[in-house]
C-alpha cells in the first residue's frame, strides 16, 4: 500500500483560500481523470466538501507523488501552486488511513462530532467508482471508513461532542445562549433550499420563529421545504416561499438570515444590507486583505510527513486571525449566518451598525475554543485501533495472490501426476483412480497448509510486505500468474460496492 493524500482544510488555510480553491462537481470529475493519466497515480479520489479539498491516490513514488497531486490540485482549483503550497498538508500510508479514518468520524471536522461527513465520504467513493478511478485499495478504504464513522457514532457518544454547523452557528449568533429563547418570535430568510438550507429551515422551526422565508433559484425547491414546514401537527411556524428577485424586500422585514447556496458569487453584498436597514454605506469599509502567504516549497511537504507532522503552520493561523472582520457594536437588529462557501454573504456587511454575522471562518475560530468531550477519547482510540486492523488486512491482501498462486501450481503439480499414473496403471479402476488422487491432494494440503496460515500471518505484522516476494522465489512462481490472480479479484463486480 502507498496511499498518499494531498488536501486543505478549514484547519489548514484561511476561508479566503479555501472558497477561491472549491471544486464543482464536473470538475471533480475532471481532477480525478487527469490524476490517473499523470504517473505516479494508479487510484484517484476526491473529497470536496465546503471545508475541505483532499486528493487521495495510490502512488508507486512518494516525492513525485506529492508534486503531481498538488500541481493538479493547483491546476483544477485555480488557486496558483506557489499561493496554494503553504496551505497543503500531505499524510502518506498509515497516516493517510489515520487521517481519513478521523475525517469520517468527525473529529477532524468544523464542529467535532458531526456527521454529515459520511454523506459526502459515500459520495466521494461513488464518484471514484462511476468513473474507475477507485481501485482495490480506495474501494476498501473509504468502505471501510464509511463503518469507522458509523462505528464512532453507535458505540460512543461523539455526537455529543459537537452539534451540527447550523446549531453551532445560530448558538453563536444567539452569544452562547439559548437558541429557543432567542429565536422565539422572530423573522427568519432562509436563502437556498438544499441539506444544510433545509436543516437551518427546521432548526429555526423548532426554536420558535415566527415566520420562515424560504428564497430559492428553483421555486419548486423552496414551495416544497415550504409544505413540509407547514405539515399539520408541526411547530406552528408560518413559512412561506419566494423567489430570489424578493430577497432584498424580504429583507427589510427579517430579524436573522441564514444563507446556503451554491452560488459562485456573493448572494447579499454589504451595501444590499446597509439598504435593508436604512444605513448609509460606504463603499470603502471592508475587511482589510489578508497578509501575503508565507513562501513554502514542495520538499517541505515532506519534512512534514517524515516529522509526523502535517497541520497548520503558525504563520497560517496568523493569516487567519488577521481575515477575521470586526464585529459592529450595539444592539443586532440583523443576525447573518453564512454557512455557504464559497461565502454567500459578503463580510464587510459586519461592519455595519447593527449587524452581526457569523460566517464559516468565525465558526472555525470559534469551534477550536471548543471544549473536548470524553468521549473524544473513546473515537481515538477506535480510530488508532481500526488503522491497525486496515493495515493489517492490506498486508494480509497482498500475500494472498502468491498464495493462491501456489496452491494452483500444487494443483497443477497433482494433476499432471495423475495424469502420468494413468498412462502408467491404465487397469486402475474409477474408484481407486479416485481415492489415489484424493490422497495425492490431501498430501499436497496438508504440506502447504502450515507455511501459507504462518506468511499469512507474518505478512499482516508491520514490515510484512518481503514474504510475498520471498514465497515467490523460494517456489520459482510466474510473476504473470500472481498478477492474473490480482487481476481477477480486483475485477470482482461485486467488489467496493456501496
Amino acid at each position: 500500500m502507498s496511499l498518499l493524500v494531498v488536501g486543505l482544510s478549514h484547519r489548514s488555510a484561511p476561508v479566503s483560500v479555501l472558497e477561491r480553491a472549491s471544486l464543482a462537481a464536473e470538475t471533480q470529475g475532471k481532477l480525478l481523470q487527469d490524476a490517473l493519466a499523470a504517473e505516479p497515480a494508479t487510484e484517484a479520489a476526491v473529497l470536496a466538501t465546503c471545508n475541505r479539498i483532499e486528493l487521495y491516490a495510490d502512488v508507486d513514488k512518494f516525492h513525485a507523488g506529492v508534486a503531481e497531486l498538488s500541481t493538479l490540485l493547483a491546476q483544477h482549483s485555480g488557486v496558483g501552486l506557489d499561493e496554494l503550497t503553504p496551505y497543503l498538508y500531505v499524510h502518506y500510508e498509515d497516516r493517510a488511513v489515520h487521517h481519513l479514518f478521523s475525517v469520517a468520524c468527525g473529529l477532524d471536522s468544523m464542529v467535532v462530532g458531526e456527521g454529515q461527513i459520511l454523506g459526502q465520504i459515500k459520495d466521494a467513493l461513488a464518484l471514484g467508482q462511476e468513473l474507475h478511478t477507485a481501485g482495490r485499495l480506495l474501494n476498501d478504504l473509504f468502505q471501510q471508513a464509511l463503518r469507522v464513522g458509523k462505528r464512532a457514532h453507535s458505540e460512543t457518544g461523539i455526537d455529543r461532542a459537537g452539534q451540527s454547523l447550523v446549531t453551532f452557528g445560530l448558538e453563536q449568533l444567539a452569544d452562547g445562549g439559548e437558541i429557543a429563547v432567542w429565536a422565539k418570535g422572530k423573522r427568519a430568510l432562509v436563502i437556498g433550499a438544499g441539506s444544510m438550507s433545509s436543516l437551518s429551515a427546521a432548526t429555526l422551526a423548532r426554536a420558535g420563529v415566527a415566520e420562515v422565508v424560504v428564497a430559492n433559484r428553483t421555486r419548486a425547491r423552496a414551495e416544497r421545504l415550504v409544505e413540509i414546514l407547514n405539515q399539520p401537527g408541526g411547530t406552528g411556524t408560518v413559512a412561506r416561499a419566494v423567489e430570489m428577485a424578493a430577497v432584498p424586500d424580504e429583507l427589510t422585514r427579517a430579524d436573522v438570515v441564514v444563507s446556503c447556496t451554491g452560488a459562485t458569487g456573493l448572494v447579499l453584498t454589504a451595501e444590499a444590507v446597509a439598504g435593508a436597514l436604512g444605513l448609509p454605506f460606504d463603499a470603502t469599509v471592508a475587511a482589510a486583505p489578508a497578509p501575503a502567504a508565507p513562501a513554502a516549497d514542495l520538499d517541505q511537504h515532506a519534512a512534514w510527513v517524515e516529522n509526523g507532522s502535517a497541520t497548520m503552520t503558525a504563520q497560517t493561523q496568523t493569516v487567519r486571525r488577521a481575515t477575521v472582520p470586526a464585529q459592529s457594536t450595539g444592539p443586532v437588529r440583523l443576525a447573518l449566518l453564512d454557512l455557504a462557501m464559497p461565502r454567500d454573504i459578503d463580510g464587510a456587511a459586519t461592519r455595519l451598525d447593527g449587524v452581526r454575522l457569523v460566517d464559516i471562518e468565525s465558526l472555525a475560530e470559534a469551534s477550536a475554543d471548543a471544549p473536548m468531550a470524553a468521549d473524544v477519547d473513546q473515537v481515538r482510540t477506535i480510530v488508532s485501533d481500526e488503522v491497525a486492523a486496515f493495515g493489517a488486512a492490506q498486508r494480509a491482501a497482498h500475500i494472498t495472490p502468491t498464495v493462491v498462486a501456489l496452491r494452483t501450481m500444487a494443483a497443477d503439480v497433482v494433476a499432471g501426476e495423475i495424469a502420468r499414473l494413468d498412462g502408467r496403471l491404465p487397469d486402475l479402476d474409477e474408484k481407486q483412480r479416485a481415492e489415489i488422487t484424493q490422497t495425492v491432494r490431501r498430501v499436497v494440503d496438508k504440506l502447504l497448509h502450515a507455511p501459507t496460515v504462518r506468511v499469512k500471518q507474518l505478512a499482516s505484522e508491520p514490515g510484512g510486505a518481503g514474504y510475498a516476494d520471498a514465497l515467490r522465489e523460494l517456489f520459482d512462481l510466474d510473476p504473470q500468474t500472481v498478477a492474473a490472480v490480482s487481476r481477477a479479484d480486483l475485477n470482482d463486480p461485486n467488489r467496493g460496492r456501496s
